[in-house]
């Protein structure tokens, strides 16, 4: 026994149909679309399924991510660590005071120094998301905040 369900489809294309309606069987042609796609997405599910290594490759993945967010991080907060080492007193505030740490990549005060960071570090050139960067400034940020935290009393 066969299902009625009903579709929606834009006033454009429903203006196209009703002139063209009688060439089309649009049961047949709806019903064959339909298979065409349920059998792509049970052969993809079939083929994630028998491969019997792939918890294996996600475990390597998942590793291969950690050591790359991790070489970001390092990278962002030696490089914090170097600038405040030698960062002017006024800066070091300006940075620490900041409201959203991010925002400082395209700060009018601090946008050269990125700049001139991110092409040295070759940051610019990375494609893909840009989880690299945000590692990177979670890095810079931290390393300022611990030599902060390492010479505030002193000061």
């Amino acid at each position: 026994m066969a299902q009625k369900i009903t579709l929606s489809i834009p006033d454009l294309l429903h203006e196209k149909l009703k002139a063209w309606r009688a060439s089309f069987n649009l049961s047949k042609m709806f019903q064959d679309a339909v298979t065409d796609a349920i059998q792509k997405k049970e052969e993809f599910q079939k083929r994630f399924s028998k491969d019997d290594n792939m918890s294996e490759i996600i475990k390597r993945l998942k590793q291969e991510k950690l050591i790359w967010e991790k070489q970001y991080y390092k990278l962002g907060k030696e490089e914090g660590l170097r600038w405040a080492k030698t960062a002017h007193y006024e800066d070091l505030l300006y940075v620490l005071d900041f409201n959203d740490t991010y925002k400082l990549i395209t700060d009018s005060k601090m946008s050269d120094y990125f700049n001139k960071i991110y092409q040295s570090n070759d940051l610019a050139n990375q494609s893909g998301s840009v989880d690299h960067e945000q590692l990177f400034i979670e890095g810079w940020s931290d390393g300022i905040l611990e030599f902060w935290n390492h010479v505030k009393e002193k000061l």
